[in-house]
């Protein structure tokens, strides 16, 4: 019996792997026609209340998420989104129903 392969074969580097992206480090993704930086948060980092644009539903602190803002800004204009609204925004329609009593921020 041989011994369990724990490494991927052909020596892959699991930092080349696109899509793998880790916590911290910016990327780029295009999104209505114009690049956006993203980054990863990881749940010890994110202290704070954020309110996501893609469900916008409250994103608690210690709560993993993503930021993204355009590439042609000076990243005062950054959202925080949790990472399944961030990829399913394509899907997403523009249109959210808040409560009255719902902040608007």
């Amino acid at each position: 019996m041989s011994p369990r392969r724990n490494r991927p074969r052909g020596g892959e580097n699991p930092s080349d792997r696109v899509g793998g992206s880790r916590y911290g480090l910016e990327s780029t993704a295009e999104w209505r026609g114009e690049e956006w930086y993203v980054r990863q948060i990881g749940g010890g980092a994110a202290a704070k209340h954020y309110r996501c644009p893609g469900c916008d539903q409250e994103i608690p602190p210690g709560v993993p998420h993503v930021v993204a803002w355009p590439q042609h800004s000076d990243g005062d204009d950054r959202r925080h989104w949790h990472k399944a609204c961030w990829n399913a925004r394509d899907r997403r329609s523009a249109r959210l129903q808040r409560s009255r009593n719902a902040p608007r921020y």
